[in-house]
């Protein structure tokens, strides 16, 4: 079993030192080499060797040396040796230490003295701390403050013994005098906490002694003052009144890390306006004065807690967090524009607006690294200011259209996409969108926001003019026609191009060639051939975009083209009176998609057009042709009807995201509530009067109830030994967050006394032992109840395995029951979220470890699987439920969680049914940690064919 030890000492195992070597060197007279050997004993005895032959040598040869740093070793080794046999009693050569303990507290040098006291905080036996107690006590009126200091320290550990208060009966009143006559701010603060942990009414005495200079007091005082009142009002709420005037006083302390406990403190102990208030006043002071980043991001995260429990006095401090965005980090950013989106209201919504787009004009500076994230950021905030207040959305959505041409994709889809939105949602901002759009298009560079800009155009260009303006655009983005011409030589080129004036070309070739000295090197040949090579299509950035994008081979974008000259056309049949002018319209369109098609099918690009691309092509050249009204009203209502649909839907679901959110909460019918104007006000100040009222809301609504589900703890109870073992043994497991909570019930079945009674516990995976469960005595029948804490640092499937050691008093060998294994479920660590479509994809590309689960389930409905799958996962489904209805034979769906540690787990589902009724499919899993997609594979394999 591993020691403890107040220093973590690398030892290599692979070279374990020999005792031999160890006591040679230890007896010799050079200083660097007995450092080394006693830091080698050091370690040997930290990973469980007891070298017992050491001991004597160590007090011949380096108790009598002078050496700081080997008194120190010295102090680290007798620290973690065996001091007490098997049966518990001090061993007789331990006495030999307590004459070279009682010379160093009396030692000429400071420093000895010091780690000499230090060292007797660490000692538990009280045979050998007893002798001591007499020069310790002389050590708490030495000149030097860091003797001091350490003396009252010590006073506090030997106080806290068991039987410590017999040792040192009247320490407080001691420490109390000390308290009162000391000037340094170290030793002060230390005699603080001695009187806060062992005497807490004389602390609370001497608190409110000297409560006019509080202000005054050290940082390091100040701290344990706010410790002690925590403690105190936790235990009797009734005196908090009091407690928070020094807590509202010391907000104005010029230590930041005081004035930030202080706001904690406020907030946990306070729910009045008030209180609240200046808590958050302080955090927003604290995150502009501060000039460390790791400060403000812990800042913003208190800021989001109180958003979440007080949100309309969060609302007036909109703009003190919006000034954070003055930070160039990218996370701080991130996490204010959060923050921000949450507290904005119709009466604060135009002055964000107004910051935000201040901020989007200075990322045009390109001054630095992340400006592109960073935009793409705020247009997103402000796209979500657009959706929820209509009314800002004409300031800003003729700026946000000059990044349409962006460099950075992912910021100038943004911005399409919020167009797309805005432009159906309010039907006054059209004609304005519709005309910009037109003037910016020939700047997109990117296929993606081209096709997007292609279905605004041929949905909303509505007038005469407008869809005159839209056919005219493409064209000239287009360019001329044909696409590539074939002269009689065969050539191969770009129509727009003048073709060049020689009938030849130069080709070089390159091949390896031998040189004298035995070398490798390149021969290069020219040769003039004629134009019998394979032909190429050149194509220019100078060009129009539409075409460049074409002449690579786009054709998804040429198929989004064929379609909105289609819907123009038809369109402008309903506008145009003129029928020679819609017939002209509908030649043009008619050959720019032949002249696709044929670029589609020829040799000139190294992929011919794809199947779906030239199906949709073919579809527009015969609609086009032959019109008929039914499919008309298709093409020009239907489509924007489903997107209508998809835009209500999507509202519907961040409302219900809002609500899930909502804290709520529920009183039940015969809870007491204390009426507020009957109570008497008499000596209580307003910021108590507020606390009460706040207090009896919260008991009005349910807010103190915690309800805990009794079927869910029967749940986490498990069995750790048989009922026919000696020990039974069962376990309530508790996973909060980072930790795991074991509540062990041991119970005695013999008729013996069980006695050195250990719960030995190993972990496999992401886990660790906090600390180890001490030994106990279990009488006859009897139980105990055994807590061990196990912290966890991912979401990989961990297993917690041991074993209960005993002794009885019949047999001297000790007796072993090994304990069923705890498996900690990844259940416990995720839970459902919610993020857009555009960052799904973007994750999906970006995380690097997946997990491909066949589907093998023997249920035959494809929804039904779906929602198995969901409710054995706990992730959220992120396609929307119009998209999984009917029934086509097909399903894809992606999910969505997210891990306490702040991982994301991304789940598609694709299912097909077969023509037995079955279903067969994927399931693939990805994160950017292995651990959380191989358990959740594991969890969906275990899950997926409907069993429990």
């Amino acid at each position: 079993m591993e020691k403890s030890c107040s220093l973590l000492v690398h030892f290599d195992k692979g070279t374990p030192a020999i005792a031999n070597e160890i006591k040679e060197a230890l007896e010799g007279n050079d200083v660097t080499a007995k450092v080394d050997a006693m830091k080698k004993a050091i370690s040997l005895l930290l990973n469980g060797e007891t070298l017992p032959q050491l001991f004597i040598t160590i007090l011949r040869y380096v108790l009598p040396s002078e050496d700081h740093t080997i008194q120190k070793l010295l102090l680290l080794y007798l620290e973690i040796i065996d001091k007490k046999d098997a049966s518990g009693k001090l061993l007789p050569e331990m006495i030999l230490i307590c004459q070279n303990l009682r010379n160093n507290l009396q030692h000429p040098n400071e420093y000895i003295r010091g780690v000499t006291l230090r060292f007797l905080c660490r000692l538990n036996e009280t045979e050998i701390i007893e002798p001591l107690i007499p020069s310790v006590l002389q050590n708490l009126e030495h000149r030097h403050p860091f003797i001091r200091r350490n003396a009252i320290f010590t006073v506090m550990c030997i106080y806290k013994l068991p039987q410590g208060d017999q040792l040192l009966v009247d320490a407080p009143e001691m420490i109390e005098k000390v308290l009162s006559s000391e000037h340094d701010p170290s030793a002060k603060r230390n005699a603080f906490l001695m009187l806060f942990s062992c005497a807490q009414d004389r602390a609370v005495k001497y608190l409110f002694e000297h409560i006019d200079k509080i202000s005054e007091w050290a940082e390091q005082l100040q701290m344990v003052v706010l410790e002690l009142i925590r403690k105190v009002c936790r235990t009797n709420r009734l005196e908090k009144g009091k407690y928070i005037k020094i807590i509202i006083s010391l907000l104005n302390a010029t230590s930041s890390a005081v004035v930030y406990e202080c706001a904690g403190t406020l907030v946990s102990l306070s729910s009045a306006p008030t209180a609240i208030k200046a808590a958050a006043n302080t955090y927003g002071q604290l995150l502009l004065s501060q000039s460390d980043n790791n400060v403000k991001l812990i800042v913003l995260d208190r800021l989001s807690e109180l958003k979440s429990s007080h949100r309309e006095i969060m609302v007036d401090m909109v703009m003190d967090v919006l000034r954070a965005l003055s930070s160039p980090n990218v996370d701080i950013r991130r996490k204010t524009l959060d923050i921000i989106l949450d507290l904005i209201t119709p009466r604060n919504v135009n002055e964000v607006v107004l910051m935000l787009k201040k901020e989007v004009v200075k990322t045009q500076s390109g001054e630095l690294e992340k400006n592109g994230e960073y935009r793409q950021m705020l247009i997103q905030a402000i796209h979500s200011c657009a959706i929820k207040f209509p009314e800002v959305a004409s300031t800003v959505v003729h700026l946000l259209m000059d990044f349409l041409g962006d460099s950075n994709v992912a910021s100038a889809i943004d911005v399409v996409v919020f167009v797309r939105e805005i432009i159906e949602t309010n039907p006054k901002l059209r004609v304005s969108i519709i005309t910009r759009l037109l003037d910016t298009f020939y700047q997109i560079r990117a296929s993606r926001v081209c096709a997007c800009a292609l279905w605004i155009i041929g949905e909303y260009c509505l007038s005469l003019s407008e869809v005159e303006s839209g056919l005219a655009t493409i064209k000239q983005c287009l360019g001329e026609l044909p696409f590539f011409s074939v002269s009689e030589e065969g050539e191969v080129t770009d129509a727009s191009k003048k073709p060049p004036q020689a009938n030849s070309i130069t080709v070089s070739s390159r091949r390896p060639a031998i040189l004298a000295d035995g070398t490798y090197a390149t021969q290069n040949a020219a040769s003039e051939t004629a134009f019998s090579l394979p032909t190429i299509v050149l194509g220019s950035l100078s060009t129009g975009n539409l075409r460049s994008l074409l002449l690579t081979g786009d054709f998804f974008l040429g198929a989004v083209v064929a379609c909105t000259l289609t819907k123009l056309v038809l369109r402008l049949e309903e506008v145009q009176s003129s029928k020679l002018e819609v017939n002209k319209a509908s030649t043009q369109a008619l050959l720019i998609m032949v002249s696709m098609l044929q670029l589609g099918q020829s040799s000139v690009l190294p992929h011919p057009i794809d199947s779906d691309s030239y199906d949709r092509m073919l579809l527009c050249i015969r609609l086009l042709c032959n019109t008929g009204d039914d499919i008309r009203k298709i093409w020009l209502k239907s489509c924007r009807q489903s997107f209508m649909k998809m835009l209500s839907e999507k509202q519907l679901r961040e409302t219900e995201e809002l609500k899930a959110k909502a804290q709520v909460s529920h009183a039940q019918p015969d809870d007491l509530i204390d009426f507020y104007h009957l109570k008497s006000r008499k000596g209580m100040s307003q910021l108590e009067l507020e606390d009460e009222v706040q207090d009896d809301l919260k008991r009005a609504t349910g807010e103190f109830i915690k309800d805990g589900n009794d079927a869910n703890k029967l749940n986490r109870i498990l069995q750790l030994t048989g009922f026919s073992d000696p020990v039974y043994a069962e376990a309530y497991v508790t996973v909060h967050h980072y930790d795991i909570v074991l509540d062990v019930t041991v119970i005695n079945r013999t008729k013996e006394t069980l006695q050195n009674l250990c719960l030995e516990l190993a972990t496999m995976g992401d886990l660790k032992l906090v600390e180890r469960p001490q030994n106990y005595a279990l009488a006859p029948e009897s139980s105990k109840q055994i807590k061990a804490n196990i912290k966890v640092s991912s979401t990989e499937t961990g297993v917690i395995f041991g074993n209960i050691v005993y002794e009885t008093s019949n047999v001297l060998e000790r007796n072993v029951v090994v304990l069923n294994d705890i498996h900690i479920d990844i259940m416990d660590y995720i839970s459902p979220a919610y993020c857009t479509d555009s960052a799904f994809r973007t994750m999906w590309a970006e995380f690097e470890w997946e997990n491909k689960v066949a589907v093998n389930t023997t249920i035959q409905n494809e929804k039904e699987f779906l929602d198995h799958i969901i409710n054995s996962t706990n992730m959220k489904c992120l396609t929307a439920p119009s998209a999984l209805d009917g029934e086509c034979g097909f399903l894809a769906a992606n999910l969505y969680a997210k891990s306490v540690f702040g991982e994301d787990a991304l789940v598609n589902v694709s299912l097909e049914k077969q023509g037995d009724g079955k279903l067969s499919g994927y399931i693939r899993i990805r994160s950017k940690t292995q651990g959380i997609a191989l358990s959740l594979g594991d969890k969906i394999t275990l899950k997926q064919k409907g069993g429990s």
